[in-house]
C-alpha cells in the first residue's frame, strides 16, 4: 500500500501559485519551490510533476481563485455599472494586498511567446474575461445605464484591454490614483 501524503495539495498548490506569482517562472528555482511548499521534492515530483507542470496547475489555481472572487463580488452589485467598478477596484487594489499583478498577465508577457501552453492557458483566460465583461455591458445597455452607441463586444474588447494595462501598472506602479482615474474615464465613456 502506499503511503499517503502528509499535505494538503491545494494548500502547497497555493504557496507555489504564490511564489510564481511574486517572484516568475524563470526566477524560481526548484528548491525555493521545495522551501516555500514545505514538502520533499519527491513528493513536488511524485504529485506535481516537473517545475513547468507545477506551474500550469498554478495558472490554473490562480484563474479559478480570482474567477470566484471577481464572480462572488460581481453577484453583489446591483447594477452593470457596480459590477464593473468592482471589477476595476479588484484588479486595481489586488487581491490580499499583494502588489504582483495578475499572474496570468506576468506569465503572458514573461512566456507565452516562447511557451505555447503558457500562450493557450492566457488567451482562454482573457478570453473567458471578456465574454464575461460583454455581458455585462450588454446587461447595462439593455436596462439602460449604458450607451448602445457601440457593441458591446467591442466596448468589451477596449474595457478588458483596459484591465491589463491596469493589471500591468499594478506591478510596475504605485500610483494607484492614477489606475482609478483610467477606470472612472472608462466607466463614464460607458454612459455617453
Amino acid at each position: 500500500m502506499g503511503r499517503s501524503r502528509e499535505f494538503d495539495e491545494n494548500v502547497v498548490l497555493q504557496k507555489a501559485m504564490e511564489l510564481f506569482w511574486e517572484q516568475g517562472y524563470e526566477k524560481t528555482s526548484l528548491s525555493d519551490l521545495v522551501e516555500h511548499m514545505g514538502i520533499h521534492r519527491r513528493s513536488l515530483y511524485d504529485t506535481f510533476g516537473d517545475k513547468h507542470t507545477l506551474f500550469l496547475k498554478t495558472i490554473d489555481f490562480y484563474g479559478e481563485l480570482i474567477k470566484d472572487k471577481l464572480y462572488a463580488g460581481v453577484l453583489h452589485a446591483k447594477t452593470s455599472k457596480q459590477a464593473i467598478q468592482f471589477i476595476f477596484d479588484f484588479m486595481i487594489e489586488g487581491y490580499e494586498d499583494r502588489p504582483w499583478g495578475c499572474l496570468i498577465v506576468n506569465s503572458a508577457t514573461e512566456m507565452a511567446l516562447r511557451d505555447k501552453e503558457v500562450e493557450e492557458k492566457a488567451e482562454e483566460a482573457f478570453l473567458q474575461t471578456e465574454r464575461f465583461l460583454a455581458e455585462l455591458v450588454r446587461r447595462g445597455q439593455q436596462t439602460g445605464e449604458f450607451s448602445c452607441d457601440y457593441d458591446a463586444e467591442v466596448l468589451a474588447e477596449i474595457l478588458q484591454n483596459t484591465l491589463l494595462g491596469i493589471r500591468v501598472l499594478v506591478k510596475t506602479s504605485k500610483n494607484k490614483e492614477k489606475m482609478h482615474r483610467i477606470a472612472n474615464f472608462f466607466l463614464d465613456m460607458l454612459n455617453k
